[in-house]
């Protein structure tokens, strides 16, 4: 697992748990509004904690921790997750999971070991909107005058098989994860310009019957794409947000 670092204590990050958070190196989305450049971009990677390392911390605050929260990046970006998820649960701890919920198949192991106590999922727009929220907007081929429209064509094909894949892929995990009998929640940051209110009759209907969706308002800090000017959204937005989920799903906060 590559481990970039741990906060050694949280009492908000897994409801019910005294817990620490181990944060994951590599994500599968390039979300502009990510707080966590340093987690996502290969160019802003740092050093990395041994597995070692991390297991000798968790041993030596057994009993004074109740849980560990897996987050990112994309933990299960990563093939080893499970193995390393086992190997949490079998020291004594409780474990959440945060996801972006790309990677169904070894989210359905994960639920299947029982091992997990707890996921979190992001939802990062109505399916409409999920590639430009997430940045997945080209493919990078070569193009030359001779191939050019032909490429386009090719490109765009790519393109629409990949944004097919992304929608099949979320809508499989939030199936998951409401069908496993464990807690979860949902959760969407809001920002503009990437979200308005009525996006969120597309999220509503998306996770229709979710037991708990949390909003939460878009902070200024470090970011992926400096480019863009970002806002939050206001207190009118985001009630009329809330109002909005409290149609589909039983609990609604703003966070």
């Amino acid at each position: 697992m590559k481990i970039a670092g741990i906060q050694k204590l949280t009492l908000v990050d897994f409801p019910g748990h005294v817990a620490a958070t181990l944060f994951t190196q590599g994500c599968s989305f390039r979300c502009g509004f990510c707080h966590n450049p340093e987690l996502v971009l290969p160019e802003k990677f740092e050093g990395l904690l041994s597995e070692g390392e991390v297991f000798e911390f968790l041993e030596a605050r057994y009993g004074k921790l109740t849980g560990i929260c897996l987050t990112g990046g994309e933990p299960l970006l990563q093939p080893d997750a499970g193995k390393f998820i086992s190997h949490m649960k079998a020291l004594g701890f409780d474990v959440k999971l945060d996801t972006n919920g790309s990677f169904p198949d070894r989210l359905e192991k994960i639920i299947k070991d029982g091992d997990v106590d707890y996921i979190a999922m992001d939802i990062k727009n109505s399916l409409s909107k999920y590639a430009q929220t997430i940045s997945i907007t080209h493919l990078s081929l070569p193009i030359t005058h001779s191939n050019e429209k032909l490429l386009n064509d090719e490109i765009n094909d790519k393109w629409k098989l990949k944004n097919d894949k992304l929608k099949k892929d979320i809508e499989r995990s939030i199936r998951l994860i409401m069908s496993s009998g464990i807690d979860y929640e949902f959760r969407t940051t809001v920002c503009h310009p990437y979200h308005t209110v009525a996006d969120f009759e597309g999220i509503g209907q998306l996770i229709q019957g979710a037991k708990r969706y949390f909003i939460q308002n878009y902070q200024d800090s470090k970011r992926i794409n400096e480019s863009i000017e970002y806002s939050q959204f206001t207190d009118r937005e985001l009630s009329e947000t809330r109002k909005i989920m409290l149609e589909y799903v039983k609990e609604v906060e703003i966070r």
